[in-house]
């Protein structure tokens, strides 16, 4: 079956590679020439664990395949998956500019029978917007079918979310679109992946009220976090306990400095912003949003009070830019937040990422050094603060660091460290929701 991804960033990029490696027939377009020499090449131009792996795999297979010929991709598939942006705009809403010029292209090329499938995340009635501009377009001498087939993928985990799914969700009115879609995902049986099969409406919904409430539990545990750090209770354990109930769960209870990304932030904008559109005023998701917006700023006024009230020609080493591990995504990170507001009140920033320098260097530019390790941006600092959660920030050489430092100050906004450990290991120590304490005092056994 030859298949076609309009679109070769994040989610087009991992989409059809993954497709590539079912056995399918995958091509995958862009506008840019640039990027798909380069990925027609076996290089990515994304940082994303087992990825470039995976793509060089199924190139050297025949597989997988990257053009700008947008005209015979259309014209060769069976399947084409619409995976272009839809970038947020001012008021909250989702740009669907490029997701009508790809239908456009559609409706100009068919050529046979085809299933138009939106892998974008999109406001609900996109799909019926697709259906109408293929059919106000094209002659009307080929039949097609308008599915819904929302990603569920996380950075940093993407080739696995995409191998071993929670869920598969295929949103369509047609049963031979269904037929084809289920066919495309029949790997997927042998792992018994759920499949939920639905209209395009509901389908449009599931993914951003997934996010919307990914995004509620974030800013419902910082929350939490404060009203610990005020009654002299742990987060740590707090969240711990709930996420035994299974009712609750313990995924996305990790308090910090906020949600960031490309995903969270823009799918709660969306939703907030369909909701009003449709007469109803979503609270919870408005609230998450707001709660969100001041994360970076207590942040700051955290490692404000770690050095006495006074920041203005201080010096902070600043571990982590990327707005989570494992990616090199510095879309609304906190971490490029608290850096922000850490320059406005006179900070000297010296900043290390291991994999995120270059996308954070087109938002900050000089204002900050950009280190070669944790102990470079350390070194001759009045504070280190844990931004980003790297695995290389969680067995830090405590010795080494208090040697480079100016004094021994951690800023844990990510809860890497015990904080007696830390005390033991000399350091002045503050994390997020959590009291110096004894291990015999609190424990979860």
């Amino acid at each position: 079956m030859n298949i076609c991804i309009i679109g070769s960033g994040y989610v087009g990029l991992v989409t059809g590679t993954c497709f590539a490696d079912f056995g399918l027939n995958v091509t995958c377009v862009d506008k840019d020439e640039a990027k798909v020499k380069l990925l027609a090449s076996g290089e990515i131009p994304i940082y994303e664990p087992g990825l470039k792996e995976l793509t060089e795999k199924n190139i050297k297979a025949g597989r997988l395949h990257f053009t700008t010929d947008l005209e015979a991709s259309i014209k060769r598939a069976l399947v084409v998956f619409i995976a272009v942006g839809t970038p947020e705009k001012a008021d909250g809403s989702a740009n669907l500019t490029y997701v009508d010029e790809v239908a456009l292209s559609i409706a100009k090329n068919l050529n046979d029978y085809k299933v138009i499938v939106t892998k974008s995340t999109v406001p609900v009635g996109t799909g019926r917007r697709i259906e109408k501009i293929i059919k106000e377009n094209s002659e009307g001498e080929h039949l097609f079918d308008v599915a819904s087939n929302p990603e569920f993928l996380r950075e940093g985990s993407a080739v696995g979310d995409f191998m071993r799914p929670d869920r598969v969700v295929i949103g369509t009115s047609s049963p031979q679109a269904e037929a084809i879609l289920k066919d495309l995902y029949s790997p997927l049986y042998l792992i018994e992946t759920p499949i939920v099969i639905s209209d395009i409406e509901t389908a449009e919904l599931i993914k951003v009220v997934s996010n919307a409430f990914l995004a509620t539990k974030i800013s419902f545990i910082n929350e939490v976090a404060e009203v610990c750090e005020r009654a002299g209770a742990d987060v740590h354990l707090v969240a711990k306990a709930m996420g035994i109930d299974k009712r609750i769960g313990s995924k996305f209870l990790h308090p910090g400095p906020g949600f960031g990304g490309s995903c969270l932030p823009k799918d709660t904008a969306a939703l907030s912003h369909m909701a009003r559109d449709l007469g109803y005023d979503f609270k919870i998701v408005q609230a998450t949003r707001e709660v969100n917006a001041k994360r970076p700023a207590q942040m700051v006024e955290k490692i404000k009070k770690m050095l006495d009230g006074n920041l203005a020609g201080k010096t902070i080493g600043v571990l982590g830019l990327a707005f989570k591990p494992n990616t090199d995504d510095v879309r609304e990170s906190p971490a490029i937040e608290v850096i922000e507001k850490l320059l406005t009140e006179g900070v000297v920033v010296k900043a290390f990422d291991p994999e995120a320098e270059e996308n954070a260097k087109a938002i900050l530019g000089n204002r900050i050094t950009y280190s070669k390790d944790p102990y470079d941006a350390a070194s001759g600092a009045d504070a280190v603060v844990i931004a980003t959660e790297w695995n290389q920030f969680r067995r830090l050489n405590k010795t080494r660091l208090k040697e480079v430092l100016k004094s021994p100050v951690m800023v844990d906004l990510r809860n890497v460290y015990e904080p007696e450990e830390m005390r033991k290991a000399g350091f002045s120590y503050t994390s997020i929701g959590r009291l110096l304490r004894t291990l015999a005092e609190s424990r979860l056994y």
